[in-house]
Formats: C-alpha cells, structure tokens, sequence
C-alpha cells in the first residue's frame, strides 16, 4: 500500500559527459561547456539535496517527464508541445524515462578546489564561491537502481591469491589432524578407577499450558486462543519523475504475526532418581510406577581412569558394552595424540 501525505520532491543533478562538471536537474544546458544535455544522460542524486519550497520548481516537477525532441534532440518540458530549439511538433519527440528508484548520493568530498581560480569550495557545491566557474565533480555519483548492465567479460582470476588462501587452509587442517586426529604414541595404562552415574525419570501425562506462542498451535491443542498482531512498516524512495526532479514517496507494507494461548498434553518429568557406582556394571533405579506413568533410563556418565608414566589418563567409552570391558587392575595399551588426549584403547 502506497501512502502519501502531501508530495514533496527533491531536484536532482546531472553530470555533464562532455566537461564532467555538476548541473542542476533543471539545467538544459551545462552552466560549464554550454553543452546541451544529451538524450541518454541520466539524472541522480545531490548530495545537499532539500525538499523543494518554491512554487514554480514544484509545478515543473508535477509536470511530468521531459520530452527531447525527434528532430533536434532538444530537451522540452513535457507541457510543450513544439520544441524550443527548432519549433518541430514534440508529438514526433520521446519522452525521457521515468520510475527509476534513485539510490542516495555518496558523501560529498570536504572541499573541492576550483580548477579555475585554485580556491577551495565545499565539497557539494556546483559553482566557486570566489569566481562562479562549474566546479567538476571528482567521482561519479552513485547510479539509479535499475536492471543489472549485460554481463561483461569475466574478470581474470588471481590464482596466485587463491592458491594461497587454499594452502593456508589445508595447512590449518593438516596441522589439526596432527595434534588431535593422528595418533602421536602409544603408552601402557593400568585401569584405577571405574565411575558412572544413571538416571531413572518417572513421567506422566500432563497439561502444559503455553502462552504468546508464535505461529500455529500443535494439532492436538485444546484451549486455544489466538490473536493477530499487525504493525505497518514504511520506507521512503526517491523515484525520478524524468524532468530533473524527483519524487519523495513513502510506501508502507502491514505486516501481520499470529500468537496463541493453548494448551497440549506431555510426557512430563515428575520425579527422577540418580545412582552412581565405582564399578563398570551401571545399574539403576527401579521405581514404582502407576499404569498412567512411564519410565525413561539414561546413562549420564562412563569414566575409566589409567595410571600410565604420563600421569592419570581418563577415557570415556562410548558404551555401556565396551565400558563393561573394563576391569580394575587390568593393563591396556592407550593410543594418544599429539595434546595427551586418548584417543583409543586395545587390550
């Protein structure tokens, strides 16, 4: 949705092709060279762009796009109807393109020095302030968004700077795989302490109340209250209406979230029991349970401590079959990287 309140516009500039010097969107001619602008210039953006106050600027940018015209290419306002130049019919003219969304001038330069009289300007300023010559514009301005130019020639490809971005990172992977993937050495270790801890938890079905959930609520929800929360988000764009001026639009879009209240029945936790033991046969805990209640076991913790000529090393094995392989007192050899961690162990 578009909303306007009150049209307001900006005039913009256009960069002569011939003298490179920075005219006002309202110029025909460039107030350096006196060249005529050409058809295919395009208008962009000031840097010290302002709202425009002035009544006769206003009805030019209303007016609409400029016309340039068939026989001599003159640039008319698009109310005339015989060209300014050479007095040929505009209905034979083509008008100047319009729409575009303009994309908003780089900062200006602090000062810009007047190739005339070497005085120093502020860097938006078109024209010196001590002698009144153009001043010239030290890099383009930024251009309209518009479609993408057709694709030009691929860029070469340094691959000196790839090739060495590549060789960086695989000696980053090979250095990793040295310290913890590739085995350094070996040592013996006799087995001194054996550790695990499990956890028996009771649950039931219960009701989980949820509140100012976003989206849509589960399917097998119950309770359920749901509300939709709306808020508009607006953006300016400058569009170029094709005369030099440009038109400030604000558009605004609604943007809509839905939140609900309900509530689902869960497997819920009610109570839970730990055990531990200093053995390598886990066991847990048993509890009573109703027919509406159900039991969930898990293995919080398997720890094996060796004594090896390096000092206590832990290891924790990946299952409670390969932990109970573990006897205290028994001698296995441990395969470690490069950092001291155990990376395996063989009877």
């Amino acid at each position: 949705m578009e909303k306007r309140e009150g049209r307001k516009f900006v005039e913009l500039e256009w960069v002569c092709p011939n003298c490179e010097t920075r005219n006002k969107g309202s110029r025909k001619t460039c107030g350096s060279c006196g060249a005529t602008q050409p058809e295919n210039v395009q208008f962009q953006r000031a840097a010290d762009e302002k709202i425009i106050a002035d009544e006769k600027a206003l009805e030019a940018a209303k007016a609409g796009a400029d016309i340039h015209c068939g026989f001599c290419g003159t640039r008319n306002p698009a109310t005339a109807t015989t060209c300014s130049q050479c007095g040929g019919d505009l209905k034979e003219g083509r008008a100047r393109q319009a729409g575009r969304v303009l994309q908003a001038a780089p900062p200006p330069p602090k000062t810009l020095v007047c190739g005339n009289c070497g005085t120093e300007n502020e860097g938006a300023a078109r024209t010196c302030k001590q002698c009144g010559a153009a001043l010239k514009q030290e890099a383009p301005n930024l251009q309209a968004f518009q479609a993408p130019p057709a694709p030009s020639a691929p860029k070469k490809v340094n691959w000196l700077l790839w090739g060495g971005i590549g060789a960086f990172f695989i000696l980053c992977c090979i250095a990793f795989a040295a310290v913890f993937l590739i085995p350094s050495k070996s040592v013996k270790g006799t087995v001194t302490d054996l550790e695990w801890q499990t956890e028996t938890a009771v649950q039931e079905i219960r009701a989980v109340n949820y509140s100012d959930k976003s989206g849509n609520p589960p399917a097998d929800a119950y309770n359920v209250s749901c509300r939709t929360e709306s808020r508009e988000i607006c953006e300016e764009k400058t569009v170029d209406q094709g005369n030099g001026f440009a038109e400030i639009v604000q558009e605004c879009r609604t943007e809509s979230e839905r939140f609900c209240d309900y509530t689902v029945d869960e497997w819920t936790t009610v109570q839970t029991y730990e055990m531990s033991g200093s053995d390598n046969f886990p066991v847990y805990q048993e509890p009573s349970v109703s027919s509406d209640q159900r039991v969930e076991k898990t293995v919080k913790l398997m720890s094996v401590t060796f004594s090896t000529s390096e000092g206590e090393k832990l290891y924790a094995p990946s299952s409670v079959g390969e932990f109970q392989q573990f006897e205290a007192g028994s001698v296995w050899t441990l395969t470690m990287n490069a950092v001291g961690g155990v990376m395996s162990v063989e009877k």
